[in-house]
């Protein structure tokens, strides 16, 4: 059982920048790779960056060159760094961990980006 808790979210002017924490309760090196999602409001959970235990990272097209995944081994933790925040990056974001043949969730962070 891997238990993953968000923070960091949010109310910020487009074009600021917050960055949100994901800690794990588990070592991440037990986690074959850990992601962020985000869900707006009346639409689908979509993928907005993944980081693998071999540390590779793969962002979705609508974030390339303003959000940056990162991890610190020490802390468990995973973070999220976005800058340049659109009205559009509005949503719920959630931590997800793959572990094994399991998938965790963390319970969400809001990010509310005002135009």
């Amino acid at each position: 059982q891997v238990q993953l808790v968000e923070s960091g979210g949010g109310l910020v002017q487009a074009g600021g920048s917050l960055r949100l924490s994901c800690a794990a309760s588990v070592t991440l090196f037990s986690i074959n790779a850990v992601g962020w999602y985000r869900q707006a409001p009346g639409k689908q959970r979509e993928l907005v960056a993944t980081l693998t235990s071999g540390g590779i990272t793969n962002y979705a097209d609508s974030v390339k060159g303003r959000f940056t995944m990162s991890r610190d081994n020490a802390k468990n933790t995973v973070y999220l760094q976005m800058n340049s925040l659109r009205p559009e990056d509005t949503a719920v974001y959630y931590c997800n961990a793959e572990s094994g043949a399991y998938t965790f969730w963390g319970q969400g962070t809001q990010v509310t980006v005002s135009s």
